[in-house]
């Protein structure tokens, strides 16, 4: 019998906001991974390096800290429209032993539900712990959900007013 392997355990994430927008536009505005410096307001830069069909492949780095460092990583994201899902995967890992990250749209009757779900373990040596980390993924995520509801809302009402 062949031994299953086991998952790898460890923290988990969870957060969501609601957008009033249509689902066609916050699906394409926040799967433009190559526009994410613009809405997104962590990060520098993002480098696409492979497309295949609804996969992309992409370097994403934040802005420097006060050190002047810049992390950098390689994350691959497979988005599927017809069901309001991506799933996604850091390819390069950096303090993590693993990351992955699973967003979800849901129709609602005031707009669209994102929601966000990142399951990760950091590494020994990483600079923070798990706990750490999900505290700063929280307050972080927060902050960038409303930047998104924000850009995403005046994008919607600037569309309906040129109809």
């Amino acid at each position: 019998m062949k031994e299953q392997q086991a998952k790898p355990t460890g923290s988990r994430t969870e957060n969501h906001i609601v957008v009033d927008a249509p689902f066609d536009l916050l699906w394409d505005i926040t799967n433009d991974v190559a526009n994410w410096p613009d809405l997104f307001s962590e990060y520098a830069s993002a480098e696409i390096l492979e497309r295949r069909g609804d996969t992309v492949r992409f370097r994403l780095a934040l802005h420097p800290e006060a050190d002047g460092k810049v992390w950098s990583w390689v994350s691959e994201r497979v988005m599927d429209r017809e069901s309001g899902t991506v799933t996604a995967r850091r390819v390069e890992t950096g303090p993590f032993l693993f990351m992955n990250i699973h967003w979800s749209y849901t129709r609602t009757a005031a707009g669209v539900e994102m929601r966000w779900v990142q399951e990760f373990r950091m590494k020994p040596d990483a600079p923070v712990d798990d706990a750490a980390m999900t505290e700063r993924i929280n307050k972080n995520t927060r902050v960038q959900m409303a930047l998104i509801k924000e850009r995403v809302e005046a994008a919607a009402a600037a569309a309906a007013v040129t109809r």
